[in-house]
């Protein structure tokens, strides 16, 4: 049962964060795919970080990427669900369940940012690249994914605070 103190629209409010990933998500993958050639590298600080081109047909670490195109849809529809279940979950949240908003936000605006370039252009564009010399290399990456991570990362730590607590980790 929705918080009552929640109002009608719960923490929906929020929204407006996801939107704010998203375009910057889209802008910056606008830039690097005008900007850089399929794999090219750009150095920006030697032996460990460099601004590079990659398309990712998978999921993350680009699981399924050699797969024959049948993943493009499975991972849309996971998509979709995925972010019709966050803005319930949003809408549900209580006036001061910010911190859980803000990691909830996170995850939505990056999922939409891929699901974006999964449908329109049948594969995600990244564009970070990690890396120490030329012997390891993180795989390729993008903003959404970043905010992915970080609205995961914010979820965990809600979730076992909550858990010894019974309150939200920050509010």
């Amino acid at each position: 049962m929705p918080n009552a103190s929640a109002g009608r629209f719960g923490r929906l409010g929020w929204l407006w964060l996801s939107v704010l990933v998203l375009v910057i998500d889209q802008a910056s993958k606008f830039h690097f795919a005008s900007s850089l050639t399929l794999y090219q590298q750009i150095v920006v600080i030697p032996d460990y970080f460099s601004w590079t081109l990659a398309y990712n047909t998978g999921a993350a670490f680009s699981f399924l990427a050699e797969s024959s195109g049948w993943q493009r849809w499975l991972f849309a529809l996971i998509a979709v669900v995925v972010s019709a279940v966050l803005v319930v979950w949003l809408k549900r949240l209580g006036r001061n369940e910010t911190w859980l908003a803000i990691a909830l936000t996170l995850v939505l605006g990056g999922a939409l940012g891929n699901l974006y370039d999964r449908m329109a252009l049948g594969h995600v564009i990244d564009f970070v690249l990690v890396h120490w010399q030329n012997r390891w290399y993180f795989p390729a990456f993008n903003f959404a994914d970043s905010a992915i991570s970080v609205g995961a990362v914010m979820l965990a730590l809600d979730m076992f605070k909550s858990k010894k607590s019974g309150e939200p980790v920050h509010d």
